[in-house]
């Protein structure tokens, strides 16, 4: 890190975390050395009680854990945490956030303890150009993040870090954004978008929670046609996600739960292909569509 960016690391730090030690910029560099790419994943995080849950979808993400490289970190992009304007969380130990109500006791209780990373948080922050981005110390994880990065590495060893949705933002400013992480894939992190592709509370059937295989047609459609065109690299249209029809926009009636699957696409090269796995829909409007992106 020379002194421009230092000096500008230093300026923006006051618009979140209190100031780190002047040892972690040091550190920054010592733990972020060159590694081999990282892939990365889009995971459909649904249900919060898929937490404590065995079943199809938590099963897809173990079976899915075990074709990954071990990172050094994970940079978690999660449909939960909206601001006004792009922040990392910077502290060295996270809260596990309970961001949701109505649940059992037993989700309430528990703990996903993975520490944070502030030598992450600082690198994010260096890397991006276009805009600003402050440290936060007033999140953690939220349940977009630990319930499903609790699948992936159960005994929280690995460092996590959240980077926040500008709401105010469109879809092409978070896809041009999240080309700007590329670096880091190359530094041993693995970045994670959790949100849903196809999500639609107001219409979701409740009963019908537990009655596999139910789901509206529109979202059947939109489904299908999400799907052709991550595979087809279709990245456009996917942007352009509220110009492509009736179904979609019951699919994404707002874009948060959207957003992070277009900072995954985003980090995908020419010589990379799309995997899809957990495609399923529940309630009739809830897709837990996932996807990883690596060479083909």
């Amino acid at each position: 890190m020379d002194r421009k960016d230092f000096l500008k690391t230093m300026a923006i730090l006051p618009l979140g975390a209190a100031a780190l030690k002047l040892g972690t910029l040091k550190s920054v560099t010592d733990t972020f050395a060159p590694t081999e790419r990282m892939p990365v994943l889009f995971l459909g995080h649904g249900n919060p009680m898929n937490a404590l849950a065995d079943n199809n979808f938590t099963q897809g993400f173990q079976a899915i854990a075990k074709t990954l490289p071990k990172p050094r970190a994970i940079l978690c992009i999660s449909a939960h945490w909206e601001t006004k304007g792009t922040f990392v969380t910077a502290m060295k130990k996270p809260e596990t956030i309970h961001d949701f109500g109505g649940f059992p006791k037993q989700l309430f209780d528990y703990q996903y303890p993975a520490p944070g990373s502030p030598e992450l948080a600082m690198e994010t922050q260096q890397l991006i150009k276009s805009v600003p981005v402050g440290l936060s110390d007033a999140w953690g994880l939220d349940h977009g993040c630990w319930t499903v990065v609790k699948f992936l590495y159960p005994n929280a060893d690995i460092p996590v870090v959240e980077m926040s949705i500008d709401y105010s933002q469109p879809a092409s400013y978070h896809y041009a954004l999240g080309k700007e992480l590329a670096a880091l894939r190359r530094k041993g992190v693995l970045i994670v978008g959790s949100g849903n592709s196809v999500h639609n509370l107001q219409l979701a059937a409740w009963d019908k929670m537990m009655t596999p295989g139910y789901a509206f047609d529109w979202a059947t459609t939109a489904n299908e046609k999400i799907k052709k065109m991550i595979l087809d690299k279709d990245h456009q249209s996917l942007i352009n996600f509220d110009k492509q029809g009736r179904e979609f926009k019951l699919a994404v009636p707002s874009p948060e739960h959207y957003i992070p699957l277009l900072y995954t696409l985003a980090l995908q090269e020419k010589d990379e292909k799309a995997t899809l796995f957990n495609d399923g829909i529940v309630a009739g409007s809830l897709n837990m569509l996932s996807v990883k992106i690596d060479k083909a």
